[in-house]
């Protein structure tokens, strides 16, 4: 067990006081090693207050830098840090705030390949993700290598948190959620938004939530989901069972080691969502609208997104409505389709085919792509 030095025993002197967590459980911080998946909004608060606990060592993973569009909800980074990546800003962070700690970055995508060696020298992995495929990942990979996971999940006004560990006899990510949600039909973090305050809440319990796993005290949230309603401010805790059937960590597993995740959550591989999809670029599409071709421009994302920015003469219908309202297109004309980066659009696209539209092309990249590189003076979001 690891001994406190004089400057930690002042520094931890409020958690000292409290009779049930006292010395050994500050002890049990300083040993524990924590993997933190994500250093967005949630993995902003996870972080900060495992490093202002005293937790030992801090793993971090995230391949991505620091964008004006994070700063809105990831408390870890300010003006100075935009252009930087994440982890480099993440660190120094972290370090200012205890230079006790030990912190160990893997600059990369969390994947199938990489997925157990990270994990491996860890005590317990939180999820701070914000998409399907890793959260399955991060699942497995703590079922296979005995590891606490904690999970916390946000969108716009809503988060959700548990502690998956079936070594422990709690269920796994997989028994809540057997199979992930059609493509499309959950809207991330940057489709559907998401209250700047809300991540800072839900990462704050899954820090607590890590601290009681590592301490020992309390109750935590094993077979067990918290679910959160900002707008009402209601707090309701759902109960949880094992799935003996599950095939991860099930009698009989069928999964024992990593898989294609994003094969299994309907995610193409491919450069526009959908590799039969016709696909066209921005510049293509100013291409057409100086050279004054005919075409029909079809913005499928929500109203309140269309306030924010639009392209001059797209005419908006939202992805829900397309399939009630296509008779307002027209026929024979060629249709190009965007949403905020492409997705959407992709989905709109193939539906539109399927309903007899031959001349539907997707634009890649959408309104984002756009503004980015077209018309640098429109807002971004």
């Amino acid at each position: 067990m690891s001994d406190l030095t004089p400057e930690e025993l002042r520094r931890y002197a409020r958690h000292l006081a409290i009779p049930e967590f006292g010395i050994e459980g500050q002890r049990k911080l300083k040993a524990a090693r924590v993997l933190c998946i994500g250093a967005g909004g949630l993995g902003s608060p996870i972080t900060m207050y495992l490093a202002a606990a005293g937790v030992g060592g801090l793993g971090l993973v995230d391949p991505d830098v620091v964008e004006v569009t994070n700063l809105q909800r990831q408390i870890l980074f300010g003006q100075k840090d935009l252009g930087k990546k994440k982890l480099d800003a993440a660190r120094e962070h972290l370090l200012d705030i205890n230079p006790h700690l030990d912190v160990q970055v893997f600059a990369e995508r969390f994947t199938a390949a990489n997925a157990m060696r990270i994990v491996a020298d860890h005590d317990v992995i939180i999820d701070g993700t914000d998409n399907f495929p890793t959260r399955y990942l991060s699942n497995d990979v703590a079922v296979w290598l005995r590891k606490p996971n904690v999970y916390g999940s946000i969108l716009r006004f809503d988060g959700q948190v548990s502690v998956f560990a079936p070594h422990l006899g709690a269920p796994c990510y997989r028994c809540m959620c057997p199979q992930p949600p059609p493509p499309g039909l959950v809207p991330s973090c940057a489709e559907g938004g998401v209250l700047g305050v809300l991540p800072g809440l839900i990462g704050t319990m899954q820090a607590l939530e890590a601290i009681k796993v590592i301490t020992g005290i309390g109750l935590p949230l094993l077979g067990k989901l918290l679910h959160v309603d900002t707008l009402s401010m209601r707090f309701r805790t759902l109960a949880l069972r094992r799935d003996p059937d599950c095939p991860v960590c099930g009698s009989k597993p069928a999964i024992t080691q990593p898989i294609d995740y994003e094969g299994f959550c309907g995610i193409s591989k491919g450069p526009a969502d959908a590799s039969d999809v016709p696909t066209m670029t921005v510049h293509e599409l100013k291409q057409l609208r100086d050279a004054g071709d005919d075409h029909y421009l079809l913005d499928v994302r929500e109203p309140h997104e269309q306030a924010i920015c639009r392209i001059e003469g797209a005419r908006l219908i939202p992805l829900g409505e397309l399939e009630q309202r296509a008779a307002e297109l027209p026929e024979g004309r060629r249709i190009l389709v965007h949403c905020k980066s492409g997705g959407r659009s992709a989905r709109a696209v193939t539906r539109l085919r399927e309903l007899g539209f031959e001349n539907v092309w997707n634009v890649s990249g959408g309104i984002i792509a756009w503004a980015r590189e077209i018309d640098p003076a429109m807002s971004e979001y």
